[in-house]
């Protein structure tokens, strides 16, 4: 006869893709802890007994990621090393069906928004007034504010829309009394991010409503930077450049992903604006705010993307000089718009192309950091590691930007403090300096 056991319930999230997925997280977390349920975020230790995977569903690669590590704890749970293992997120919204009859060992699936439901399952009952006081897995000193959720943009090679839904703002008091709960509790940089944040408030407010939100997040007391990420180029509101330029705290950066240049292929992507267009908004971008650093995405090999578009693109690059750039290969998703289209461009053609920006990018971006030698540079310090103590730049979002080394023989830092360094050295994609006293 077996013994039954009264260990008290210990749960693991693990967390797939990008910075939306980790607020879900998050709140999860937030959630579990208020129902006084023991709840870790990607711990090392294997003590927990239950698993919450959040996946990501939106390329291939993510896809894949997502799998292979559901499969993993499948097989954690097969051997009897956790008890309960549970998926969400976008990949459990967007394959739901699927995923039960080939994963039968994962307890239950759950879309992105079913936060609710996934609560039953720990006997937890959701707390509405929970909703400004989010438990952050980052360094303390920032952390990531989703605006909205959800997109209503056609974009070609787009399934977000399968996954997240429409888009639906979150109330503005609500976002201004969330950032005083982070500002209270020691975050020094709040990071908003959205599908598509230049669309925020059409719903709500009928109107485009960003720049009053920045407005009024910039008076939050204790929050000194504010970084705008994933603002969609077609329509997009002019009156938040006025707001970024004179507010001290927001932050002279812009992440606003193009995806291509070529006229014929933002057709195809559906996209909504031109090659010409776009050129005419990243001249107003830093004529409106000098000294603007922009981020931007590009998608290479896209279903029916020629050589010569390819060519226009890279064309594009070197002429807007972006401060900071990434790049994906496309990835051919069923159910999206391309979807119908041949995948036309090779895998191989497909990497060669990525890599090839990213070596124009490579190039810039040298040229661009050289020119800071010698400057002193306003840095915020995220951690310490291999000797040096690490930080970003206004110009810098964690994890995806530059970052600036400081010797620590030499220098000393409290991490999540600011501190003004002396640039020294450059490098492609970094910096190093001295901190200035």
């Amino acid at each position: 006869m077996k013994t039954k056991k009264f260990q008290k319930d210990k749960v693991n999230i693990i967390t797939l893709g990008c910075s939306k997925n980790l607020v879900d997280s998050e709140n999860i977390l937030t959630q579990l802890r208020a129902n006084q349920i023991e709840t870790v975020h990607e711990s090392k230790k294997r003590d927990a007994n239950i698993i919450i995977i959040n996946t990501c569903g939106f390329i291939e690669n993510a896809k894949q990621e997502s799998i292979d590590t559901i499969l993993r704890f499948a097989e954690a749970k097969e051997k009897g090393k956790i008890e309960k293992l549970y998926v969400t997120g976008c990949l459990s919204q967007r394959y739901k069906n699927e995923l039960e009859k080939e994963i039968p060992q994962v307890d239950a699936f759950f879309g992105t928004n079913e936060l609710p439901a996934l609560l039953k399952k720990f006997k937890a009952d959701y707390k509405h007034e929970l909703l400004g006081e989010r438990i952050t897995t980052t360094p303390k000193h920032y952390a990531f504010l989703k605006i909205s959720e959800g997109c209503d943009r056609p974009c070609s090679f787009c399934a977000i829309p399968l996954m997240r839904g429409r888009h639906v703002s979150r109330p503005m008091e609500e976002l201004v009394s969330q950032a005083h709960h982070l500002a209270k509790n020691g975050v020094k940089e709040i990071l908003l991010i959205a599908q598509d944040s230049t669309y925020y408030g059409i719903d709500l407010y009928k109107k485009r409503a960003l720049a009053e939100l920045l407005e009024r997040l910039a008076d939050v007391e204790g929050i000194e930077w504010i970084r705008l990420h994933y603002a969609f180029p077609t329509g997009f509101p002019e009156d938040v450049l006025d707001v970024i330029a004179k507010r001290s705290n927001i932050c002279k950066y812009l992440d606003i992903p193009l995806q291509h240049a070529s006229t014929r292929m933002l057709k195809i992507m559906r996209r909504g604006i031109t090659k010409e267009k776009t050129e005419e908004l990243i001249a107003k971008i830093r004529q409106k705010v000098p000294g603007i650093t922009l981020r931007t995405t590009m998608i290479a090999g896209h279903a029916g993307e020629t050589e010569a578009d390819f060519l226009e693109l890279l064309d594009f690059i070197e002429k807007m000089r972006f401060e900071r750039l990434g790049v994906f290969t496309y990835s051919h998703e069923e159910q999206t718009y391309a979807f119908s289209m041949e995948d036309n461009v090779p895998e191989e053609v497909k990497r060669e192309r990525a890599e090839a920006i990213m070596e124009l990018q490579q190039e810039i971006s040298a040229q661009i950091n050289q020119e800071k030698v010698g400057t002193i540079q306003k840095v915020l310090f995220d951690r310490k590691e291999g000797g040096y103590f690490i930080g970003r730049t206004e110009a810098d979002s964690p994890e995806v930007d530059n970052e600036v080394l400081v010797d620590a023989k030499n220098n000393y830092v409290r991490i999540g403090d600011f501190a003004n360094v002396k640039i020294t050295h450059a490098e492609e994609f970094d910096l190093f300096g001295d901190i200035v006293k």
